[in-house]
């Protein structure tokens, strides 16, 4: 980012489902954190929950938890990241590394976690600060684009079938083929398991197996568990 810059455009929420296009002053990441330029955002439904103000928020707040991006600046005492580096922030804003959770090894769930884009801004903009402890490192080979969705879709789909008590060989139903289900059924297949799409009608069918899928099961048609 050109060192004259001096602010930034982000989309913010302004009141309960209010978007603005907005420039934000470009500051400098407090200690423990980083600044990023931010190359692409994901759009999750969650985000509807910032938008709409389900979540109790301060208003403006930009919102965006899938965001990826490259390092510009690094807060105090940061370390294992360097400028330049490639990394992504999901929707968990990082682990204080003090708090009982935390001191157990349950990082997830850590007391003082904040949430990317409900208690501070997310990647609806060109930049995003971030606590260091919430980012995660992108290879170079992979597109913003498409790392974006795996920071929070990508997540939830490999940690399900990651901590699934299902071995390689084992028969997994993927049940709905969409944004999270068409990354489920992908993975699955790559870690070995017999891979049954389940999908409501025939659309999504050539898709599936596309995508890896072993069977593909009409739930409109079918019980999906006879089947």
């Amino acid at each position: 980012m050109p060192q004259a810059e001096v602010t930034y455009r982000a989309v913010h929420a302004v009141s309960p489902g209010k978007l603005e296009l907005t420039r934000k002053p470009l500051l400098d990441p407090q200690p423990g954190y980083v600044r990023m330029r931010v190359e692409a955002c994901g759009v999750c439904h969650t985000d509807a929950t910032t938008v709409e103000g389900v979540y109790p928020i301060a208003w403006p707040r930009v919102p965006g938890h899938e965001a990826a991006g490259i390092i510009d600046k690094l807060g105090a005492g940061v370390e294992g990241w360097v400028l330049g580096q490639r990394v992504g922030v999901g929707f968990l804003g990082g682990s204080c590394g003090r708090c009982e959770q935390c001191r157990g090894g349950d990082l997830v769930s850590c007391r003082n976690q904040e949430f990317t884009g409900v208690q501070h801004d997310g990647g609806y903009a060109e930049v995003l600060i971030a606590r260091a402890s919430a980012l995660m490192s992108i290879p170079d080979d992979l597109a913003a684009v498409d790392v974006a969705p795996l920071l929070c879709a990508g997540l939830t789909t490999f940690s399900a079938l990651r901590n699934a008590p299902a071995k390689a060989g084992d028969l997994v139903a993927i049940l709905g083929i969409g944004g999270l289900g068409h990354l489920g059924v992908q993975y699955a297949r790559h870690m070995g398991f017999e891979v049954a799409a389940i999908g409501r009608g025939v659309d999504k069918a050539e898709l599936a197996r596309k995508l890896g899928a072993h069977h593909y099961i009409d739930s409109a048609a079918v019980d999906p568990g006879q089947a």
